[in-house]
């Protein structure tokens, strides 16, 4: 199966998300014309990310090494956590919390670079933050973000693994001896239960199978929710692009009308121009004719005297 030109989804995935749509047609035109209809087809099932997204995805592309050293320190903070290491713990901490932090300017330095337009109040650096944080604590996350293909931002709650903790047994009362072991053992020996009859296995065996039916029954309507979920998600997701095409197709007839109005002015002003030179000449004329009538006057007069 032949995948997606590797430049062509990287162009995708860093240029701003309000081109993405316009960028896919075009791309997907192009393969059809080539007559490539599977290439087509995956480039059209190509979603469009997030504002925020494409935030992350852009330090993924343009700003790999950050991500790396990023991914880095994670390891580093989940090692110093299973050994419960508390001073190099907060150490690292605060360098997780001053990478992100610096990770987060980045990506807004690498979106005004992109979209001189943007300003930091237009921009969903929360989300941008959430996810890198969640790239920190979770491996596969952070491979997703690695990818600089990301559609939407994640969160995650926590951080790391939970260290298990050290457990002791105690025995006995204030001395663990060995007589009193011995006397705890016989004493459990003495209150162990009888042995269940075929009966009682019989319903403990339903009662699992019950509860095990009941947990499956619960996993499928989770599952159908998941689905519903996702049909949703990926309605929504179609409704949110053909929004999208609206508005570029709006905002084109608009910049369309813009030139054609631009133009009618520019005519109508050498119209108005063309007119005042007209009216300049016609007055000119009309001098000329007087002047002409006026010697064509003397002219007669002079001849008829003449002729007296």
């Amino acid at each position: 199966m032949t995948a997606p030109p590797e430049d062509l989804v990287r162009r995708l995935y860093e240029a701003p998300p309000d081109s993405f749509v316009a960028v896919r047609t075009e791309a997907v035109a192009a393969a059809r014309k080539a007559g490539d209809r599977e290439t087509a087809r995956q480039i059209a099932a190509l979603r469009k990310p997030t504002v925020a997204a494409w935030l992350v995805n852009l330090l993924a592309l343009r700003r790999p090494e950050l991500v790396e050293e990023l991914v880095e320190l994670a390891g580093m903070l989940r090692e110093a956590q299973r050994n419960l290491r508390g001073e190099q713990l907060r150490e690292l901490s605060n360098q997780r919390r001053q990478a992100v932090m610096a990770l987060v300017d980045q990506a807004r330095r690498l979106a005004v670079e992109a979209e001189p337009g943007l300003g930091r109040g237009s921009l969903p650096l929360g989300d941008v933050e959430a996810t890198l944080s969640a790239a920190l604590s979770d491996a596969d996350i952070a491979e997703q973000v690695r990818t600089g293909r990301l559609i939407r931002t994640v969160s995650v709650s926590g951080f790391g693994e939970v260290p298990r903790p050290r457990l002791r047994l105690v025995v006995g009362g204030d001395e663990d001896t060995d007589e009193g072991v011995e006397d705890e053992d016989d004493e459990a020996e003495d209150e162990q239960p009888p042995p269940r009859t075929a009966k009682e296995d019989r319903l403990a065996a339903a009662r699992e199978r019950a509860a095990a039916e009941r947990r499956a029954a619960a996993r499928r309507a989770v599952e159908r929710e998941l689905r519903a979920a996702q049909q949703q998600a990926e309605r929504a997701d179609a409704a949110a692009e053909e929004a999208a095409d609206a508005e570029h197709a709006a905002a084109r007839t608009v910049a369309e009308l813009d030139a054609a109005l631009a133009d009618l002015e520019r005519r109508r002003a050498a119209a108005q121009a063309e007119a005042s030179r007209a009216k300049l000449a016609h007055k000119a004329a009309v001098r000329d004719v007087a002047t002409a009538r006026r010697r064509l006057g003397e002219v007669q007069g002079a001849l008829d005297e003449l002729d007296g």
